[in-house]
């Protein structure tokens, strides 16, 4: 299932009054590429094309979404380390792309940390398990009585190795004693279509696309991966609520490659404040179970370091050998 961009897009950052304010050093003055390390229709393009069009709108000048996806996002955010830094090159990092896969793939063409100027955070939002509506289960409890007598036989979707949807599932399996099978996909819209055909059994989504879903019974929701529960969608269970202390989310921020003028991320940085914090915007973000978090560079580059530290004690505790 594809987000419905175009009522999202022409609600939220159509509706800001950015202004023209005169730009920083003649930037930009020609065509602006964002890399979405994921293909069209997800949760990540999205953002990066509310941004995209607010930035346009805001300027004049195209801002130009590119998807490049492969491998967990690691192809896109390969490629835009090592574009030139000037500004004509932004990045939609996410949690996979920045703070996973360096303990997660052996052989890392980028350094998240070194390769990369933070700008600011976009949002952050939780995950949802959903399983095939072929199922016999309701709830959470009766997921893992099912699974565990079915030890070794069900299988999960991710958006691929070392995703925050791939690091969920491998920590419920470790928490249940459950065996469950991997099957890496390349978008989230792969992921319900195979859900919904019965081709895997569960998932841990982003609530963007998975929540939908359930609502229009394709799919059963179980619980949000968050400690708490989401107000988008109430009723579902937070796993904390079986599982203490469980908390994992998903988060999307713009980056740029390191080297980038100072004064151009700083007016970016601004300029993602202006419109994420815009009440248009939070609200269509909230109809889809996110949360605007807008931070300076400073912030977010500590965020990005304090998710590193997370995910690699995460990945310690579930035993993940580097692919």
């Amino acid at each position: 299932m594809r987000l419905d961009r175009r009522s999202l897009l022409a609600g939220g950052a159509a509706s800001i009054a950015l202004g023209r304010p005169a730009s920083a050093q003649g930037w930009p003055a020609r065509p602006v590429t964002i890399i979405v390390p994921y293909t069209a229709g997800g949760t990540t393009d999205l953002f990066g094309r509310i941004f995209g069009q607010a930035l346009q709108e805001k300027t004049g000048n195209p801002f130009i979404v590119e998807n490049r996806a492969g491998a967990g996002g690691t192809v896109g955010a390969a490629f835009a380390a090592k574009a030139p830094p000037d500004g004509y090159t932004l990045f939609v990092g996410t949690v996979a792309t920045q703070a996973t896969a360096p303990y997660v793939f052996k052989k890392l063409a980028y350094d998240a940390e070194k390769d990369f100027a933070p700008i600011s955070l976009f949002a952050t939002l939780p995950n949802m398990l959903v399983v095939t509506p072929k199922m016999p289960v309701k709830t959470l409890a009766d997921f893992v009585a099912h699974a565990k007598a079915n030890d070794g036989k069900l299988s999960f979707g991710s958006s691929g190795a070392g995703s925050s949807n791939h690091l969920t599932a491998e920590l419920l399996a470790k928490l249940t004693g459950v065996r469950l099978v991997h099957v890496p996909y390349r978008s989230s819209g792969d992921i319900m279509n195979a859900l919904a055909g019965g081709h895997v059994d569960l998932a841990f989504d982003n609530i963007t696309l998975a929540w939908p879903q359930a609502q229009g019974g394709k799919v059963t929701a179980l619980a949000v991966t968050t400690k708490d529960r989401s107000p988008t969608a109430p009723d579902v269970p937070a796993m904390a609520e079986t599982f203490p202390g469980f908390d994992i989310g998903s988060w999307h921020g713009l980056y740029a490659p390191a080297g980038t003028p100072k004064e151009i991320v700083d007016r970016l940085a601004a300029d993602v404040r202006q419109v994420f914090s815009s009440e248009s915007v939070k609200k269509r973000l909230f109809d889809i179970g996110a949360v605007a978090r807008p931070m300076s560079p400073a912030d977010f580059a500590a965020f990005g370091k304090a998710e590193r530290a997370k995910y690699q004690d995460l990945i310690r505790q579930i035993g993940l050998e580097p692919v």
